[in-house]
This record gives C-alpha cells, sequence and structure tokens, in this order.
C-alpha cells in the first residue's frame, strides 16, 4: 500500500458504499423471499414484534469485503506473495457458510432452529483446525504464546497450541454469535475491533491483513446503515459467524490470540453470562443470577432500551480496544 492512511480510507470507503449499495438490493430480494427471523418465544416479549425481519443480511457486507480484499490485495498477491487477507477472509467466509446453512434451514422451517448443536461444533472445528495448519505452515503463528503488556512470549508445544488455537476460534465465534442479540449491538461491538486491527497491523506494515481489517470496517458501518435500532434486516448466523471467524482470523494471523480476552470482552461477557446463568438455574433447581441471559437481554428486562444497551456495550469495547493497544504495543518493531 503506497500512501498508507489514504490507501485505508480509501478502503473503508469503498467497502462501506458497496455495502450500502449491496444492502438497497438485497433485503427487497430477502423480503420477497420471506427470508424472515424466527423469534424465540423464551426471549423478551417486546421481541416478538421483530418477527419476520430479514435475515441473512450479513450476505451485503460478506459480499463487499470479498470485493474489496480481492481488489485491493491484487498488488500484494502477486508482488509478494502475501495472502494474508484472502485467509483470513476464506477462514471467515467458511463460517459464514455454516451460518447461512444455519439460517436457510430456519428460513425453510419457519422456526428457531437449524443445524443441530453437534454438526455446528463439528463443522467449525474442522474449520478452526484447517485455519491453524494453514497458519503454521503459511509462517504466520509459532507456538509462542505472546502475553500482552508483559511483551513476552511462552512457548508451547504444538499438539497444545493446536488444541488451545482450536478451543479459542471455536469459541470467540460462537461468543459473537451469542452476542447477536440486539438491533446493531454485535456489529457496533465489533466496529471497534476491527479498526484495533486496522491501526495495529498498519503500524507493523502487515499490509495484506490491514486491507481485510478496513474493508471490515467499512462493511460494518456499512450495514450499520440498515440494522441500527428499529433494524430494516438482521444479518444472521450468515453475518455474525462470519464476524466471529473474522475477529479470531485476524487475531491469529497476527500471531495474538490472547488479544482476544481484551477486544473481545463484549463477546465473553456475553457468553459468561449465559453460561453462569444455566449452570446456577440446574445446581439451583430453578434460580437465576440474571433476569434474563445473555447479558444484553437481563438489562433490558432492566429497563433499558436497545439504544442504550448498544451504546454501552460499544463503549466498553472502545475502551477495551484502547487498552489492548496500549498492551500489544511492544509486539513488533518497526
Amino acid at each position: 500500500m503506497g500512501n498508507i492512511n489514504a490507501d485505508i480510507l480509501l478502503v473503508i470507503g469503498v467497502s462501506f458504499v458497496l455495502t450500502a449499495f449491496l444492502g438497497r438490493l438485497l433485503i427487497p430480494v430477502l423480503r420477497a423471499l420471506k427470508a424472515g427471523q424466527s423469534i424465540k418465544e423464551i426471549g423478551p416479549s417486546w421481541h416478538m414484534a421483530k418477527q419476520g425481519t430479514p435475515t441473512m443480511g450479513g450476505l451485503m457486507f460478506i459480499i463487499a469485503i470479498g470485493v474489496v480484499v480481492a481488489g485491493f490485495s491484487f498488488q500484494g498477491h502477486i508482488q509478494n506473495g502475501d495472502f494474508g487477507g484472502l485467509y483470513v477472509f476464506g477462514f471467515a467466509l467458511i463460517f459464514g457458510a455454516i451460518g447461512f446453512i444455519d439460517d436457510y434451514m430456519k428460513v425453510v422451517h419457519h422456526e428457531n432452529t437449524g443445524l443441530t448443536a453437534g454438526w455446528k461444533f463439528l463443522l467449525q472445528l474442522a474449520a478452526a483446525i484447517l485455519m491453524t495448519v494453514l497458519l503454521r505452515n503459511e509462517n504466520y503463528l509459532d507456538p509462542n504464546l505472546y502475553i500482552p503488556f508483559v511483551n513476552v512470549s511462552v512457548p508451547l508445544p504444538w499438539p497444545v497450541y493446536m488444541v488451545f488455537a482450536a478451543f479459542v476460534m471455536v469459541g470467540t465465534v460462537n461468543a459473537v454469535n451469542i452476542t447477536d442479540g440486539l438491533d446493531g449491538l454485535s456489529s457496533s461491538v465489533t466496529i471497534p475491533v476491527a479498526a484495533f486491527f486496522v491501526v495495529m497491523t498498519a503500524q507493523w506494515n502487515k499490509g495484506e491483513l490491514t486491507v481485510f481489517a478496513a474493508a471490515l470496517l467499512g462493511g460494518l458501518l456499512g450495514f450499520l446503515l440498515y440494522n441500527h435500532y428499529p433494524a430494516q434486516v438482521f444479518m444472521g448466523d450468515t453475518g455474525s459467524l462470519f464476524l466471529g471467524g473474522a475477529v479470531c482470523g485476524l487475531a491469529f494471523a497476527t500471531d495474538m490470540p490472547l488479544v482476544l480476552v481484551l477486544v473481545g470482552i463484549v463477546y465473553i461477557a456475553e457468553t459468561l453470562s449465559d453460561i453462569i446463568q444455566v449452570t446456577y438455574f440446574k445446581l439451583t433447581h430453578g434460580k437465576r443470577i440474571f433476569k434474563m441471559a445473555p447479558l444484553h437481554h437481563h438489562f433490558e428486562m432492566c429497563g433499558w432500551k436497545e439504544r442504550k444497551v448498544v451504546a454501552v456495550f460499544s463503549a466498553v469495547s472502545i475502551l477495551f480496544c484502547l487498552l489492548a493497544y496500549l498492551g500489544v504495543m511492544g509486539r513488533y518493531q518497526i
């Protein structure tokens, strides 16, 4: 990338415009196909008004990101043999395809159940193993686990690292999926994460990863035009699983997976609230810690409006992404 700042802004802008354009085309098609979201009855009662809102809207930013990555990374592919952006996009795309199958089954059967949990796990695990092997063979990562702030790496045996990587990848993808429960929440929380990776990969001269991260940022901003409250379209599992793959793909491709603890703090909190709620419910035979899980529903039940939940959770994401920036500044010496 020549003038790095101008190029980054161009990638973000093109991805934003293309996503916005695709949204104008896609939403009417999804409505015509009656690809509406089925709302769980166990959720907040007022969410039933969202029944029938078009889903699988994640397709708009997935397509846009793919076009932008292919177009803007072409020079790097040819001259430098750098395929980092394409690798991460391909990894995220596999998860997006799993989500698309899940969404399609829900739409066809007109209920909020798609792929079984077992099939989801097996497909996601296979994708995680494939990505880890690919990144290892292409020298994007090593089994030395980098720890932010202290700027040291802890060596691990490759088999241990592979198990760790698969666990983190599958966990991250599903955590992002759980976060996608309010209008604009998952996209708003992930925008600071994408911005973090834009800044860090640009500083570390990882041009093709910068292109992907910038395209992700622009695509999410474009998607928010249609997904903010009240949402005209949902990203569906198609979009949320793609986002999960994109975030953990970037973390591993930059060889610092532990940064996900910081940049993914909202995803982690959402997932832990679900785990804690279910575990406590079973142990106490019906008692609950939260009014409803995951965490965003708890705050809704406390009287918070959707906009407030999204704003607060996004602010937390921004804060921890800034903290992560301070924690990994010493990762590479320019």
